[in-house]
């Protein structure tokens, strides 16, 4: 969750996950994969920031608590075998986290 603040002042907490788009049209306005829209105060480089830290945060709790001898790394290869038919998600195939 990222806390943004509305047009009006008042702070909102959102889950990160659901934006689909950030545009600056010149208020910053995010679609989410609902298709409901928001515009904050924000820019689009403060929401991707925003974004990026916490999910960065997410990651790092997750490190804390794998066992020892196991490590983030193999934990996202091992994912990417839900769709094994994608190249982008063989585990020797370089690639973002979230790109499978």
């Amino acid at each position: 969750m990222i806390e943004l603040t509305r047009l009006n002042g008042n702070p909102m907490v959102l889950n990160s996950d659901l934006v689909k788009t950030a545009e600056a049209s010149p208020d910053t306005m995010l679609t989410l994969i609902t298709g409901e829209k928001l515009i904050v105060r924000e820019t689009c480089a403060e929401v991707l920031e925003r974004v990026m830290d916490y999910r960065a945060k997410l990651l790092a709790c997750v490190a804390r608590r794998l066992p020892p001898g196991v490590t983030l790394e193999r934990v996202v290869s091992v994912s990417t075998l839900q769709n094994p038919e994608d190249p982008a998600c063989r585990p020797e195939t370089p690639r973002r986290l979230n790109q499978c």
